[in-house]
């Protein structure tokens, strides 16, 4: 086979997800209640088709069919994480032994077929009890999370060495505090900023208790979901719209946690509008001593703005949008069935800001994917032929190659999903899997891109 596009050796050739997308049994096995059971609860018609979070994938009693199932489809690698209501039910406290063992038997399973374990302790899933006690504005439930990550690290890592944090932990923040897409559904962003600090904080924390840890061979890192800001046009009024875009939601996470710092210009910008969070000197010293050591890389979409067009209305409430409008680019390129624009240059360019900005620090991308609805329209001989999709991830994999043919330290790359997974208030509308699932029946059927995945990882290239 004519390999034209050939990763370095050890490449990681794997898939995403997180516990309440795939694993169900949410109330089964001891595990308490999160954000999400709670919020379908009360508003089950928020979520697609009002499907909840109850069953999922069923990851929970299926896990061992499907790990064999990324065996055969070439992962070495799967990042998932750890429900941290199933672990400590409450949030605070003792440990469930019965999801300790479930865990202990996926990493396991892993393990023995030859797929390294990538965990994420933070994956959108606060328990509802903390919830309660003001979620991520208040500095216990930090301390409640440091607690329950030093958990982790004593009960898993003997046999898991690639830790995350926190996936995307700019979407609680938009979601919960600024654009009412997740519970709480509040809109007021020194909440959101408060919010976006305490989590930096908590991070830094789970970083400190990492270390203590002394896991062999371990690395410690975050996952972020970078979309470059691209602005209209040279335009001096255009260039300013896409730095502070930049500014609120690329660099408020990924300076403090690669360099230990915020960009000055936000500080300044937040004081001059009086939306600073709340914090103590320490804090600052936290962030600074406790860095990654690897960073996750989710990349779907590039965000286009522009100059804003009209002024704020003063009554309104302040919001990143202040600054900036957005922008259609005519003639881009789209996924029809998503709504999102395709733009695979976007992973190039991020990780030459990385390369150029950010010391080079190690990263992977951690996820990267399409999503397309109703894709029972393309089975044929029983199977999906999602050819899209594989050009999708061609079309990326290009990019990225290039970027590590020009130095980038670029380890792995990560597709969302391994199979279709339950989507928040997106429920099962649209699908991101290798592999389909019949949600009456739960039967796991590989699509076509699940084959040219295994290709792919078999031949480390395309």
């Amino acid at each position: 086979m004519d390999i034209r596009y050939r990763f370095p050796a050890g490449f990681w050739w794997g898939s995403a997800t997180s516990a309440t997308q795939i694993e169900g049994a949410a109330r089964e096995g001891g595990k308490g209640k999160n954000i999400w059971d709670y919020w379908y609860e009360i508003e089950p018609n928020r979520f697609f088709d009002n499907v909840g979070p109850e069953t999922a994938s069923d990851f929970y009693h299926l896990y061992k069919e499907d790990i064999r199932l990324m065996k055969e489809i070439g992962h070495n690698s799967f990042r998932f994480s750890i429900s941290w209501s199933r672990l400590v039910p409450g949030g605070r406290g003792k440990v469930n032994p019965e999801a300790v063992n479930f865990y202990n038997h996926v990493i396991n399973e892993l393990l023995k077929n030859g797929i390294e374990p990538f965990v994420t302790l933070y994956h959108f899933d606060m328990p509802l009890e903390l919830q309660e006690e003001g979620g991520w504005e208040s500095r216990e439930v930090v301390e409640a999370y440091k607690n329950y990550a030093a958990q982790c690290f004593r009960l898993f890592g003997d046999r898991v060495k690639m830790w995350f944090t926190f996936n995307e932990p700019i979407v609680p923040v938009e979601g919960g505090y600024l654009y009412d897409f997740h519970y709480p559904n509040v809109v007021d962003f020194r909440r959101a900023a408060q919010v976006a600090f305490h989590t930096m904080l908590a991070h830094a924390k789970a970083v400190e208790a990492f270390r203590e840890a002394g896991i062999r061979g371990g690395k410690i890192g975050i996952i972020l979901n970078l979309t470059p800001s691209y602005p209209r046009s040279r335009h001096p009024a255009d260039m300013k719209a896409a730095r502070i875009a930049d500014l609120f939601f690329n660099r408020s996470f990924l300076d403090p946690a690669v360099l230990g710092e915020y960009p000055e210009e936000l500080v300044r910008l937040l004081q001059e509008y009086g939306q600073l969070p709340a914090f103590r000197k320490e804090d600052l010293e936290w962030i600074k001593n406790y860095k990654i050591d690897i960073l996750g890389v989710n990349y779907y979409q590039p965000r286009r703005v522009k100059a804003k067009d009209h002024l704020p209305n003063p009554y309104s409430p302040f919001m990143p949008e202040w600054f900036f409008d957005y922008y259609e680019m005519p003639g881009r390129k789209m996924n029809p069935y998503r709504g999102w624009e395709i733009y695979e240059k976007g992973i190039y360019d991020i990780m030459v800001n990385l390369k150029e900005n950010y010391g080079n620090i190690e990263c992977y991308v951690s996820e990267n994917g399409m999503g397309v609805q109703d894709e029972e329209r393309f089975i044929r001989d029983g199977m999906i032929h999602d050819d899209y999709r594989i050009e999708f991830i061609k079309g990326h994999l290009i990019w990225l190659h290039k970027a590590i043919r020009e130095g980038c330290n670029v380890k792995g790359y990560h597709l969302w999903t391994f199979m279709d997974n339950w989507s928040w208030t997106n429920a099962y509308k649209n699908r991101y899997g290798l592999v389909s699932v019949d949600l009456r029946t739960k039967k796991r059927t590989p699509k076509k891109s699940a084959w040219w995945f295994k290709s792919l990882a078999e031949n480390n290239g395309f």
